[in-house]
């Protein structure tokens, strides 16, 4: 079985649509890109995971460092999840947590997403969970949190790009819309960057993203 995402045939028509993306009427009663005969939600989760900690393994050997895999991948349902810093985990939410190496993500808001929005945002939400992953070893520090979020978002860009580049993804026609609607539906309603959970606006996830995408890893 082969994933399908962006090409850089595609990329052009990425940067393109970054200044204005479909709203979320548009996406009323699309059916997901995942729609190869065999692909399911869990597949897509195992192949996000799978693929993106195998770019960041061979990152860190370019640079003389070891990558440390995540230890789990935890589905949970509603606020049923594990707590993190003494933290409870959230409905609608995914996130690494330092505290055990772990990622854990609301399954049914995940898989909802997957099938109204089609599994780009499998391959943009579990990228960017291991973004963060990434950031807590190489010991990066921001003062904001909106910075890492962004940052989070332009490594999940330069992993997808590695990973076509080394065709271990392919694409399908539209996946570019796809990954734009999904960092359109995710970002912040205003631009407040000093609030303690701020990801960023639409237009700044998707610029965050397409610099990773179009530049790698360095330009994050």
């Amino acid at each position: 079985m082969t994933a399908r995402l962006l090409t850089a045939a595609l990329l052009m028509l990425l940067l393109a649509s970054c200044g204005g993306t479909a709203g979320r009427s548009s996406t009323a009663g699309a059916s997901s890109s995942a729609g190869v005969q065999g692909d399911t939600f869990e597949e897509d989760v195992q192949l996000a995971q799978t693929y993106t900690e195998q770019f960041w393994a061979a990152q860190f050997r370019s640079i003389g460092r070891v990558y440390r895999p995540i230890t789990e991948f935890i589905p949970y349902r509603g606020d049923k999840g594990p707590a993190c810093g003494g933290e409870p985990a959230a409905s609608g939410n995914a996130f690494y947590c330092p505290e055990g190496h772990f990622i854990a993500y609301d399954k049914d808001w995940m898989e909802q997403l997957w099938k109204q929005l089609g599994d780009g945002s499998t391959y943009l939400i579990i990228p960017h969970e291991i973004g963060h992953a990434v950031q807590a070893q190489l010991g990066t520090e921001f003062e904001l949190n909106v910075q890492y979020e962004l940052q989070a978002d332009c490594y999940a860009g330069a992993a997808l790009a590695g990973l076509v580049k080394a065709d271990v993804l392919s694409a399908e026609p539209g996946d570019d819309k796809e990954l734009m609607l999904n960092l359109q539906e995710a970002g912040d309603p205003d631009d407040d960057w000093f609030s303690p959970d701020a990801h960023g606006t639409a237009q700044q996830r998707q610029q965050a993203f397409t610099t990773g995408y179009t530049k790698g890893v360095g330009s994050c």
